[in-house]
């Protein structure tokens, strides 16, 4: 279970840790709040999670792209 568990953590889009820093909330409780609410709006949370995900990837890209000299 502790190998699916790591498989998901490395390759998820981080998402929900950094929601859990941001707003200093438990991250098993929000990964809850997604499955749970997936399962009872019939998977509209996805959308908002990929678009999260989508948007700190843009982040990323654009503090490398102002400075260079930083390989985040």
């Amino acid at each position: 279970m502790n190998k699916i568990k790591l498989f998901f953590e490395e390759r998820a889009f981080g998402v929900c840790s950094r929601l859990g820093e941001k707003l200093n909330f438990p991250i098993d409780s929000i990964r809850l709040f997604f499955i749970y609410s997936s399962f009872v709006t019939l998977g509209s949370p996805i959308i908002l999670y990929v678009s999260m995900a989508m948007m700190m990837k843009v982040r990323k890209y654009l503090r490398k792209m102002n400075n260079p000299v930083l390989f985040d």
